[in-house]
């Protein structure tokens, strides 16, 4: 007899891939964006039913290969309960239920959350663009006005502090010349129709506020010395908002480190170490360069044969600053032994269920470089199990 439901289905619309589970009263899909995937193997470490596995990381990551996703989902394993949703630290699975987002297993505080320490202290921000140029994630939101200065057609830079400015002439040595009027578009020098009754030149200088940006320009220009120029900031911090999307934030702290006026507070979720035995690479496929989502891992700059007194120069090196233990490049590597990973801690908030125990044990098992790459869905990783 033919068994109607559960029915199970995938494919593929643009960036995502569609898992689905068809039941008699609801029906349930997985979606994973397989651009935002970085092939970090969390997923597969978490889920319960043991249905999502690693995939081709490397080649996919760096375009080798087009027809497979960094991680490979079963759709007849999965148990549709959100687990891999809730553990993937670059929000690339989503959970829908009826066609609607849903997490039942957070809903029903049957298990814990990433804590996210991600905060803008907007006193000490001077929304300057540091934080939004070095992120790798896009997680920064900068609502700050367009200036000339970057875009053409901005806004013009006088519009960007709040200022007041009192310009004056003295009228007794003011010869009405026009050299001030000639260099500034704030400046107006009308003169009087010329008449031989006089026979003198005189007029008025009009000066437009909303168009004077303080340059002092017509000051040092005025060859009679006759105009005076006072600009007083009243505020010298840019107008808007900076602040970090969580959603798409994976705490590698680039912003933290760099920004100048140190208003951002950033913590790891994962905590532990990563070693580069840069010795056992090969060098030259860069490999875990270009699948790192947090820009942690460089090739180090070549130095001068005199400055390495005999020392073998690594091909290979990793920031730890901004390493957030994800375990990308360990999955992409293809030598072995090259990257060592190990995990200690992960910062969360909600109680810790047996479920969760389980999976950060799983997590926080040391493992090393990927020795085989096999089929799409399968790819050998060495666990060594510590004491």
């Amino acid at each position: 007899m033919e068994t109607f439901f559960p029915k199970f289905s995938k494919k593929r619309e643009g960036v995502n891939v569609i898992m689905e589970q068809k039941l008699l009263k609801n029906v349930n899909n997985l979606i994973l964006n397989a651009q935002t995937c970085t092939g970090c193997g969390i997923c597969s470490e978490a889920c319960p039913e043991e249905a999502i596995s690693l995939g081709l990381v490397g080649a996919v990551i760096r375009g080798a290969v087009d027809y497979a996703e960094p991680v490979y989902i079963d759709e007849k394993k999965c148990s549709y309960c959100g687990v891999c949703v809730v553990m993937c630290p670059f929000n690339a699975l989503t959970l829908k239920i009826d066609g609607e987002e849903a997490l039942p297993i957070i809903e029903r505080e049957g298990f814990p959350e990433y804590d996210m320490v991600t905060a803008i202290d907007q006193e000490k921000c001077v929304c300057c663009t540091i934080c939004e140029d070095v992120c790798p994630r896009d997680a920064i939101d900068r609502q700050v006005t367009v200036y000339e200065g970057s875009e053409e057609g901005g806004k013009g830079r006088q519009t960007a502090l709040e200022a007041t400015t009192k310009f004056t002439v003295d009228d007794e040595k003011c010869t009405m010349c026009g050299i001030c009027g000639d260099l500034c578009p704030a400046i107006d020098v009308k003169r009087k129709p010329f008449s031989a009754e006089s026979g003198k030149v005189e007029g008025e200088v009009v000066w437009n506020e909303e168009l004077c940006d303080g340059c002092t320009v017509c000051v040092e220009a005025c060859p009679e010395e006759a105009i005076t120029l006072e600009r007083i900031v009243a505020s010298g911090k840019l107008d808007g908002t900076v602040s970090i999307m969580d959603d798409n934030c994976c705490t590698c702290r680039w912003c933290a480190i760099n920004c100048p006026t140190e208003a951002i507070t950033v913590e790891k979720i994962f905590e532990g170490d990563i070693e580069f035995n840069a010795d056992k690479c090969p060098a030259g496929c860069s490999t875990c360069v270009e699948v790192c989502p947090a820009n942690a891992i460089y090739l180090p700059s070549a130095k001068p044969a005199r400055e390495l007194k005999g020392e073998v120069e690594p091909v290979i090196a990793v920031n730890k600053d901004f390493c957030i233990l994800c375990g990308a490049c360990v999955n992409a590597c293809p030598g072995e032994d090259i990257i060592t990973l190990k995990r200690t801690g992960i910062r969360i908030k909600g109680k810790e269920t047996d479920l969760f125990l389980k999976i950060k044990d799983k997590l926080c098992t040391q493992r090393t470089s990927m020795v085989k790459e096999g089929k799409v869905d399968s790819v050998e990783l060495k666990m060594v199990k510590t004491a």
